[in-house]
């Protein structure tokens, strides 16, 4: 995140980059951020005059089913719980959030353009589950934008950014997107002990087992 003041709007402005978030309970400043595929939720409990928005980005495309989030949807889950939480820390209550929510173009790089969708999808259907009301919206499309979120009114301006002056942020959301794919494959990676001590192995896991049994295997027989 990055702090600067802002002359046209004679305020400190905070910009969220890709997998960060910002909430404050702070009036006269602005949050800004700028999307190509990944989605921003700004939420606001205008009671507790409390407010946050996100910026975050799914590692692939997902499918709801109704059964519940997939393992793919936790890095949603993990933006939209971290901001909740430190709202509520500033005084907001859960029950009082209501949400407007952006982003998801399909922009000019394929493999974010894959995941635009879903990551709208994701986040209509965690705040539908979650019972936080979308007031309003603005997703998909072909453009980028420049969101400028208003704690103190809710008010979110945009402002239509075309691929020509969206290679930073693509470039910039290809890079986190590789991140949170990395932060998944050694995740995946991980070896799991249980109550007694022993490795529950993954199904990679489970083939150099074999493959280190078979090894030792034809020594003993050498």
């Amino acid at each position: 995140m990055k702090k600067t003041f802002n002359r046209k709007f004679n305020r400190c402005m905070y910009e969220v980059f890709a997998g960060d978030y910002y909430a404050t309970g702070e009036k006269d400043v602005v949050i800004s951020t700028l999307l190509g595929s990944c989605v921003s939720v700004c939420l606001m409990d205008a009671a507790a005059g409390v407010a946050g928005l996100n910026h975050f980005m799914l590692p692939r495309r997902i499918s709801l089913n109704g059964t519940g989030f997939s393992d793919d949807a936790r890095y949603g889950v993990h933006a939209m719980e971290i901001m909740i939480t430190r709202m509520m820390e500033l005084g907001a209550w859960r029950n009082n959030l209501q949400a407007k929510v952006f982003g998801g173009g399909r922009v000019m790089d394929t493999v974010l353009s894959n995941v635009a969708q879903s990551n709208i999808d994701f986040a209509l259907a965690y705040l539908e589950t979650e019972g936080i009301p979308v007031v309003a919206s603005d997703l998909g499309g072909r453009e980028g934008r420049k969101l400028f979120f208003f704690p103190d009114t809710f008010a979110v301006y945009i402002k239509r950014i075309g691929n020509e002056r969206l290679q930073s942020a693509v470039l910039f959301e290809k890079r986190f997107l590789h991140q949170v794919r990395q932060q998944q494959q050694q995740a995946s990676e991980l070896i799991i002990f249980n109550e007694n001590g022993k490795a529950k192995e993954n199904e990679k896991g489970s083939s150099i087992g074999r493959a280190e049994q078979s090894k030792q295997s034809s020594q003993n027989s050498g």
